[in-house]
């Protein structure tokens, strides 16, 4: 039972021991324009979750899946000028379509440039 007791005593002492390394901490500037940025992306993700959107989407042949990657994957400058869109749409109206026609357009590019392989029908530049 002594062996048992030295074997726990030794942990506790290298537990303790180690709990007085003080541990590496790194803190960074958060910006305005990244928390702005950060709004519009969820802004247009809310807008892509809604059931109309969706269900237009998966018209076109578009996985709900394959819009998230895509939207994560646009750079900053684009979801400003996608969420000045949503903004500028009226309630229920024609800029809805609009907006998915653009949607389609930014994932068809994608598709041809290669970057991601949504739409059967396109071919990559490569």
């Amino acid at each position: 039972m002594s062996r048992f007791r030295r074997l726990v005593a030794g942990l506790l002492v290298v537990c303790i021991a180690g709990m007085g390394i003080p541990l590496r901490a790194q803190a960074g500037i958060v910006t305005t324009h990244s928390i702005a940025a950060s709004a519009e992306r969820d802004k247009v993700a809310r807008m892509l979750e809604r059931a109309d959107v969706r269900a237009q989407l998966e018209a076109y042949g578009v996985k709900p899946a394959d819009v998230r990657a895509r939207v994560n994957a646009l750079s900053d400058q684009e979801v400003a000028k996608l969420a000045g869109q949503i903004d500028s749409l009226p309630a229920g109206g024609d800029g809805l379509i609009g907006a998915l026609v653009f949607i389609f357009l930014v994932l068809l590019v994608t598709d041809l440039l290669g970057l991601t392989k949504v739409f059967p029908f396109t071919r990559p530049v490569r």
